[in-house]
Parts: C-alpha cells; structure tokens; sequence
C-alpha cells in the first residue's frame, strides 16, 4: 500500500532547504495613509488605508507634480505616527529638513535614517544588508520599516559613472532599467514575508506615440509589473483661491493622479488633488468630484443636495462642502464598492437636478 503524502513535512523540509522562503499568505495588515482620502481610496478601496506596508509602492511624475509632497513627506509623516521607522533615501540632494518638518516629518534620529545616495548598486547593496540583519534579528523585537526612495529616475548606474569620469556621456538606459527591476524585484521577494515596505519615486516621459499619449514611466516597465501599486501624476495649475474663487493667479499646484496600477482596489481610476503654496494638501480634495461623478451629490440651483443614510438631507455650496460634512459621507459609504458604480451621466444629472428642483418648487 503507498503511503500517503505527509504535507506537513514536506513543508518542513522545504523551509529548511530554500533559504528566505516563506509559507502561506501575506495579506496587507498595516496601511499608511496618502494624505489625502479620495487618493487612499483609489489605490486601496478604503478612505482611511492608503498603500500597503510589506509591499513595493511607486508614485511616477514630472517635476513639480507632487510626488515627493506624498511620497517622503505625507507618507513618512503617516508612517511615523504609527511608529513606523523609515529609511528615506535621497538621490536628488533635495530633501531639506526644514522642508520635511514644514510637513511634519520627525527627523529625530530614533525615526529617521536619511541617506544620500545616487548609485542603484549602493541603494541595492544597503537594502539587502538591512534584511540580513533584519532577520537576524528576534522576531519580536523586529521593527516595522518603510524604504522611501526620492528618486529612482536619478540613480546611477557604475556604468554611466565611469563615462563620466571619461567624459564620454553614452547613457546606460538598457542596464539602467535591468537594474531597477532587479531592485524592485529582490525588495518584492525581501519584503513580502516581513513587516517592511518600500514606497518610491521615478519621473515620466511625454509619449511619443500618437495612440497612447499618455506620458511613460522612466525606466522601463520591469520594475512597474513588480510593483503593487502605481500612480501616475500630471502636473496642473491651481488658479481658485481658498473661496474656490476662480483667479488667474496661481495658488498652487493640481495634482493629476491616475492609478496605473493597484491589487486592492480598481485600476485607471483618476482624482485631482490640490496642493496650494500657502496652506499644502487639503485631505479631502478631490471627494467631492469622484461623490458627484458616482450620483452622490447632486446638483439643486447652485448648490450640491446628499441624503444621508438616515434619510437627512444635506444642501451645501461647493465650497462649504469639506471637513464634518465629507466625513458623513464618507462614513455612509464604509461598505459600498464605489468605484464599482458607473459615472452618471451628463443627461442622468440634468434629470436629477429637474426632480430635485421641482420637488423644492413644490416643497415652497
């Protein structure tokens, strides 16, 4: 008679013979807010989580766009509230400490580990030294950990150094975009099992293609297929003031995003989200066009009507719609998949907005 397959050994020997492998499922347990809720929700599904700790996150822009405002100021800041240690990794040179404390960012020593690196071969060799002694370490005193690298787009490769020494500038974009998918890679194998996340920046590129005009990542799409959660974000003007008064001066900056990709909630979704110089991100930007795309808000007159799930009804300005009163809907919609209902559209909300308005003529 053959002997039946004993799972519980061959699990054993497995573990022991592979070197860093891990058994079973590791799901997300630790989310590290955007700054910003309508953000959280399109790469997480969830207003109040944000990106996944454990896991490699990327926010893709050009200059000036905002990814590193979220990226090593927001994030970080989150991170350290939850007594996250973070490893911030600047490339640029470009991250001063009194710019991240304007954000709120702890640069105590006990929080943060800032690095100036610009070599990948440097930034991989410092990653990897970190999990050995990570593991090395007993599994109750180990920390969590978040990597934030400001940017990819500006590391170096040994290559690319040594023609500048020589004075022959070639570029190495071909070992330059293996060697970041090597990088995100091993971090996606490194991480997974264990409570340490990375989270990233890289430039994008205009598109040259007349069919897809959307703008591309630097650096090839190796690295982006490794990575769970990627943002791309456009840089536009902000010309409304804080009255949401539309001026032609500039107050700031919109910050475009589009999901290229996420694993926990719908992909290609977009919100714009406004950072104004004087004030900085607004949390709640962005809710209330994504409440009254999806038939939540409607319009009445000049103003936006919601019906709470207590059947109260809320009539508010645009402008007055912020804090309290986007927490209400926010609370409302803790269980419903919002991205999965369709926009309404342009006729649907002209058809709301006749009934409503009747229904207030006939209420007078």
């Amino acid at each position: 008679m053959a002997k039946p397959f004993d799972v519980s050994k061959f699990r054993k020997d497995i573990t022991k013979s592979i070197e860093g492998l891990s058994v079973g499922f590791n799901d997300p347990t630790d989310w590290i807010s955007t700054g910003n809720y309508a953000l959280n929700y399109l790469v997480s599904g969830d207003f109040y989580k944000g990106i996944p700790l454990g896991k490699v996150t990327v926010f893709a822009g050009e200059s000036g766009a905002g990814k590193s405002f979220i990226a090593s100021g927001n994030i970080v800041k989150a991170a350290q509230e939850q007594g996250i240690y973070v490893v911030l990794i600047d490339s640029e040179n470009a991250l001063d400490e009194t710019w991240l404390h304007a954000l709120g960012v702890s640069t105590d020593e006990d929080k943060l580990l800032k690095l100036n690196m610009a070599m990948l071969d440097d930034v991989a060799k410092t990653i990897s030294m970190f999990m050995k002694n990570y593991k090395e370490t007993p599994e109750e005193e180990r920390p969590k950990v978040l990597f934030v690298i400001d940017s990819l787009g500006m590391m170096m490769t040994p290559t690319e150094l040594n023609q500048f020494d020589k004075g022959d500038m070639k570029g190495d974009m071909g070992r330059k975009a293996k060697s970041l998918k090597a990088l995100v890679t091993n971090c996606v194998n490194m991480f997974g099992a264990h409570n340490v996340g990375l989270v990233a920046t890289n430039h994008t590129y205009q598109s040259q293609d007349m069919f897809d005009p959307d703008d591309k990542i630097s650096g090839g799409q190796g690295f982006v297929y490794a990575s769970s959660i990627v943002v791309a974000i456009k840089k536009l003007k902000l010309k409304t003031d804080a009255d949401g008064v539309k001026t032609s001066k500039v107050h700031g900056i919109r910050a475009a995003c589009k999901v290229v990709k996420t694993r926990y909630s719908k992909p290609f979704e977009s919100v714009q989200i406004e950072i104004p110089y004087e004030t900085g991100m607004d949390p709640y930007s962005g809710l209330v066009d994504i409440f009254e795309a999806k038939g939540l808000l409607v319009k009445q007159g000049n103003r936006l009507k919601y019906l709470t799930k207590a059947g109260e009804e809320i009539i508010e300005f645009r402008k007055n719609w912020t804090g309290d009163k986007l927490d209400v809907v926010m609370m409302d919609l803790a269980n419903v998949d919002l991205l999965g209902m369709e926009d309404v559209t342009d006729l649907e909300q002209t058809a709301l907005e006749e009934i409503l308005n009747t229904e207030a003529a006939l209420e007078e």
